[in-house]
């Protein structure tokens, strides 16, 4: 099994519930995606960094960091990060909260970013894009270059569309509808 193959059958084993869900965007849903489930395992790190990685050479964005909103962006951007160092092309990651820490040196971006990188967005699972928007305006205000976002899933619900109108290229590694009927299938 090749290693998108088994990222997937992962994500369906381990992140994708089939129900009734609110999601943070408010919408309504009869499926939801808990990435984190999935890349905060062993496994799953060593595959998204992987898959990722590939997603994104074969993209031809050109970037130098990878990071996004903590917590969800975290484990994608660090497995992309490993996979980046162990392939001879080191891209460094960073995280950005959602305010800035409230002692200390106050940062809202983390992880030693240079003001002049060229950031990749990273998302875990994306509806309406508003958490990747969000991300690109507090990195914009640092003083970096957004060259777009990565979602590992993207839930087609919208998000592509805002990112377009934004100017921001998408790589999604996944579709909502890919792994639903997968999910479906696994639970017949």
């Amino acid at each position: 099994m090749d290693t998108r193959t088994r990222l997937k059958a992962l994500l369906v084993e381990r992140s994708v519930r089939l129900g009734d869900f609110t999601l943070a965007s408010g919408a309504r849903s009869s499926y939801y995606v808990d990435a984190r489930r999935t890349t905060m395992s062993a496994e799953g790190q060593a595959l998204t960094g992987k898959v990722c990685w590939d997603a994104l050479r074969a993209s031809g964005l050109d970037f130098t960091h990878v990071g996004g909103l903590t917590m969800g962006a975290d484990p994608v951007a660090y497995a992309i990060a490993r996979e980046s160092f162990d392939r001879g092309d080191p891209h460094d990651a960073f995280s950005v909260r959602k305010q800035p820490k409230g002692h200390g040196t106050g940062q809202q971006v983390e992880g030693g970013l240079p003001t002049d990188a060229r950031c990749l967005v990273i998302e875990d699972s994306m509806t309406s894009g508003g958490s990747a928007l969000k991300a690109v305006d507090v990195l914009r205000d640092y003083g970096c270059t957004v060259v777009g976002i990565l979602t590992l899933v993207d839930r087609e619900e919208g998000g592509r569309e805002r990112l377009d109108e934004a100017g921001l290229p998408l790589v999604a590694v996944f579709t909502g509808s890919e792994l639903l009927e997968a999910a479906r299938a696994a639970s017949e």
